[in-house]
């Protein structure tokens, strides 16, 4: 599982955006969001740099919370 803030998510549109670009990697991934405190957490079997570049060019800064 990995553990992301996004800066830029601020809204339900962010959330599917983001979801959308997990499950473009992996569509079996889930997607937690938090939009009050901006982070993410995502349940994959696939690689972390696989995600972050999803994340990249869907347009959202990524900040690794663990």
């Amino acid at each position: 599982m990995f553990h992301f803030r996004l800066p830029d998510m601020d809204c339900g549109g962010c959330v599917k955006k983001v979801t959308r670009a997990v499950q473009s990697v992996d569509p079996d991934a889930t997607v937690e969001a938090d939009l009050a405190t901006r982070n993410v957490k995502i349940k994959t079997t696939s690689a972390e740099a696989d995600i972050v570049e999803a994340l990249d060019e869907a347009g959202y800064e990524i900040e690794k919370l663990g």
